[in-house]
């Protein structure tokens, strides 16, 4: 079953509201799914209320449904104070948007995010370096292989660098619309196109089911 901890609603630049989010995440197959909206000092409160209220959904559907958010094109000197306020008003998941080749995402994004010990995960991060990468892992922050349309174009690059630094890599949709949503073999064939072996893609799929198991103990 897929999961995914990165997706986006109608409270950021998505196109569904959570329900309607997570039923189509349900009826596509997954077991769980993180709403990841687009976060900065402006309204993070606001996006955490409303993804801690999705949990209602959770027995309903049988699906887990956790409260995190994307810290998105903010300065990079500010990331970790963003992202130690999010932690604390809640969020069981934080995801920093990386420097990814399409957008003008800040330089030092990625390092910022990598020296960050309240990051889960730096998502498609394009460029990024082999030293940013081991700081990453050194900080248990996952590198992102997305299945998101132009951020994908530097999949290899990110592969080749978590491989070389030991940094945990996870699959994510960086899902927008209904159409993003992707089955666990998709998942695993982006992996492989990454330039993943089979195992390391079953290996990154696994670290997103590590990442689950970490959240909801901590729900306890």
């Amino acid at each position: 079953m897929m999961i995914d901890l990165h997706t986006h609603t109608l409270f950021s630049d998505g196109e569904l509201i959570p329900s309607e989010l997570v039923r189509r995440a349900k009826v596509a197959g997954y077991q769980a799914i993180a709403l990841t909206d687009h976060a900065d000092f402006t309204n993070l409160d606001f996006l955490l209320e409303g993804a801690k209220k999705a949990r209602y959904l959770e027995e309903s559907y049988d699906i887990r449904v956790l409260a995190g958010v994307e810290i998105t094109h903010v300065p990079p000197k500010l990331i970790p104070k963003l992202a130690r306020m999010a932690k604390h008003a809640g969020a069981e998941i934080v995801v920093v948007h990386g420097e990814s080749p399409v957008e003008p995402v800040a330089p030092l994004t990625n390092l910022a995010a990598a020296e960050c010990e309240d990051v889960d995960i730096l998502a498609h991060p394009g460029y990024i370096t082999e030293e940013e990468a081991k700081l990453a892992a050194d900080n248990g922050i996952c590198l992102e292989i997305t299945a998101r349309y132009g951020h994908n174009v530097t999949n290899g690059h990110v592969a080749r660098m978590a491989k070389a630094a030991g940094a945990r890599l996870v699959v994510d949709t960086d899902t927008h619309s209904p159409d993003d949503l992707i089955t666990r073999e998709k998942a695993l064939a982006v992996a492989r196109g990454a330039g993943l072996t089979a195992e390391e893609a079953e290996k990154a799929l696994q670290n997103s089911k590590d990442l689950l198991i970490k959240i909801l103990k901590k729900r306890v």
